[in-house]
């Protein structure tokens, strides 16, 4: 059981390093947040409209 500390230890720090980007990986996502938007997966909220993708045509780019 003892092992198992170690192991949480070394996930931890192994998995620091690489949890999540703030670099966006593609053009329009880029080109979607520096206009103010933001990315959403599944449909937009109620008060906004989905005006171009993200992440590739993955994910809808939502703004007022």
């Amino acid at each position: 059981m003892k092992i198992l500390y170690l192991l949480f230890a070394v996930f931890l720090l192994l998995f620091q390093a690489t949890s999540g980007s703030a670099d966006p990986l593609y053009a329009d996502t880029v080109e979607c947040r520096s206009q103010g938007k933001f990315c959403r997966a599944g449909a937009c909220p109620p008060t906004f409209a989905a005006t171009g993708t993200c992440h590739g045509g993955l994910l809808h780019c939502c703004s007022k």
